[in-house]
């Protein structure tokens, strides 16, 4: 297919993100955390439903197919066909949502040929987007999106839309995981520490570790635990616009999308920026 060049499908993503945020905060403001767990073991939110279907409801207008955490999985000899899809986690750090810390986030990535090209990530108690657009730069919107009309979402964006990353002067920082720090990934941390002299450790949930990266918040993100591809794909779109990039720690190759398996393997996200 002929994808349109322009913010159209953008701007149907953002849009999707905010008001699947929306759909999270009724939630959780209402104290309603009816929890279940699926086959893994894994949290699940009457929040995600809610998001997965309003995510759902408009990206469906672009033509293009959509894989969410929450929705049917097709199997791959259906999905290895499609040269374009959505990627989408309607909420990512379901364990931090219910802890109520705010730190988590809706993702959305758009994927070519198993390339992500262009994400978006709202974290709606933050009040914080992130997105790439698919000339290639990389924003940052802080306000409260969720008062406006679409039409005026979308405007706000366009004119206070701050480029990342925003270059910082301070210490070398890891950012790590803050409910699934591995012992492998404390190894990786301290090997670290005979190369910098001075390392700051930032732990935070969800896909905003990826938002920090893309930033200029932090340096380096190593994952040495699972992780599946609608928990990176929206972020790793963000971070290669602002120039960085995830890589598996096995080939040192790009991770890629839409594969058989949607496990990801263990990787390193990093940006080449140097403060």
């Amino acid at each position: 297919m002929q994808l349109d060049k322009s913010n159209k499908l953008l701007n149907t993503a953002v849009l999707a993100c905010i008001l699947a945020g929306d759909e999270i905060l009724n939630i959780y403001n209402s104290d309603n955390f009816n929890i279940e767990f699926k086959e893994d073991k894994s949290p699940l939110t009457q929040a995600d439903k809610n998001a997965h279907n309003k995510i759902v409801e408009y990206l469906n207008k672009t033509g293009i197919p959509v894989l969410s955490e929450e929705g049917r999985h097709l199997s791959y000899s259906e999905r290895k066909k499609w040269e374009y899809l959505w990627v989408v986690d309607p909420l990512d750090g379901t364990k931090e949502f219910i802890k109520q810390n705010g730190e988590f986030t809706v993702n959305i990535a758009l994927i070519k040929n198993g390339v992500t090209i262009m994400g978006v990530i709202y974290a709606p108690v933050l009040k914080s987007l992130y997105f790439n657009e698919l000339s290639g730069d990389a924003f940052f919107v802080d306000f409260d999106l969720s008062k406006r009309k679409p039409e005026d979402i979308l405007d706000y964006i366009r004119l206070n839309k701050i480029e990342i990353p925003l270059k910082t002067k301070r210490e070398y920082r890891v950012v790590a995981s803050r409910s699934h720090l591995s012992d492998e990934t404390k190894l990786f941390i301290e090997k670290l520490k005979e190369k910098y002299s001075n390392i700051e450790i930032t732990s935070i949930g969800s896909s905003l570790k990826l938002c920090l990266l893309a930033a200029g918040q932090a340096d380096v993100y190593p994952r040495f635990a699972p992780t599946m591809e609608w928990d990176i794909a929206a972020g790793h779109a963000i971070l290669k616009a602002a120039g960085g990039n995830v890589i598996s720690n096995e080939t040192g190759q790009e991770l890629q999308y839409n594969k058989e398996h949607l496990l990801n393997p263990w990787f390193i996200a990093k940006t080449e920026v140097l403060y």
